[in-house]
């Protein structure tokens, strides 16, 4: 297995060089207000006659520049770390969707086939992968440190993580919040694999239905589709290419459907009612699990639609 201080993914570099940049800047700090600490306890000191202690004069340059060039150095800081903190939350639109779900202790992973994993991934190399997490119990975190990532996995919504691999191998997957008990035994791995390898490995085993067949069958079986499906008599919105389409409400607001969105219309249906529609769809809570919610938002997905939108 490869080591977790390896630079395996498309953004591990970049967020080495800032953490290197702020260690850098924060000792040199630290080493200069030692310095300069040191340097006045022994010239000041107590019995120094050498030195003169008569008032002061106001020094404008000097407080400009211990105040100013500071300040500067840490904008930048702060505008280079906002810029590769933003770019972990635009996955590109052609990455490969994989469901995660967190429970203690493992990790349970559905590729778009359907075919599933637990406590490992097998992802291509150089091909984007977005991740989206829920948990069924406590709070849980994906952490791969070779990758240089981390988003916790709460229970009640899903979180989304995206990530290129750039190098072949197998890397550490750990859960880097206290879960319970046997929170240490919550490991993994992640398995690169060249893509043709990869497409291999996604095609081997026992057919089984996709994620998002599954949803649909799950959308005929709740009956979603007499209110949702078109010639239906009831006047319900289109679900056909909503991930990332920008809904407009009742109330005014405006949000982009995401993966959230999708799940609170099912279990909270009051909470978002779409503008020009009546808000009589009942709520779905209990009568669908975690895997239901996931197949109908893969259906929903496989139905096209600006899914790269920004969440």
């Amino acid at each position: 297995m490869n080591s977790t201080l390896a630079e395996a993914s498309s953004i591990a570099r970049s967020t080495d060089l800032l953490f290197g940049a702020m260690l850098l800047l924060c000792g040199v700090m630290a080493i200069g207000i030692c310095f300069v600490l040191l340097f006045f306890c022994i010239r000041y000191r107590a019995g120094n006659r050498k030195v003169d202690r008569g008032v002061v004069g106001r020094k404008l340059g000097v407080e400009l520049t211990w105040t100013l060039v500071p300040l500067a150095l840490f904008i930048v800081i702060f505008t280079w770390a906002a810029h590769d903190f933003s770019e972990l939350y635009r996955p590109p639109a052609d990455a490969l969707p994989i469901s995660v779900e967190a429970k203690q202790w493992m990790w349970k992973l559905q590729h778009r086939n359907g075919k599933r994993e637990i406590n490992e991934l097998h992802v291509p190399l150089g091909q984007p992968v977005k991740l989206v997490m829920s948990s069924q119990d406590a709070i849980h975190s994906f952490f791969v440190p070779a990758f240089r990532i981390k988003q916790d996995v709460v229970p009640g919504r899903y979180t989304t993580l995206w990530f290129t691999a750039t190098q072949l191998g197998e890397f550490p997957l750990f859960c880097s919040e206290y879960c319970g008990s046997s929170h240490s035994q919550m490991i993994g791995r992640i398995v690169v694999l060249a893509p043709a390898d990869f497409g291999r490995w996604l095609q081997a085993g026992t057919s089984q239905p996709s994620l998002a067949q599954y949803g649909y069958a799950r959308f005929r079986q709740l009956g979603c589709s007499g209110c949702h499906a078109a010639g239906s008599t009831v006047h319900a919105p289109a679900l056909e290419g909503l991930l990332g389409r920008t809904v407009h409400l009742q109330d005014g607001r405006t949000l982009v459907a995401d993966e959230n969105y999708i799940r609170d219309s099912i279990l909270l249906p009051q909470k978002d009612v779409v503008a020009g529609f009546a808000p009589v769809m009942p709520s779905f809570a209990g009568q669908v699990s975690e895997e239901d919610i996931q197949g109908l938002v893969a259906w929903i997905r496989s139905t096209g639609g600006p899914q790269g939108a920004p969440r």
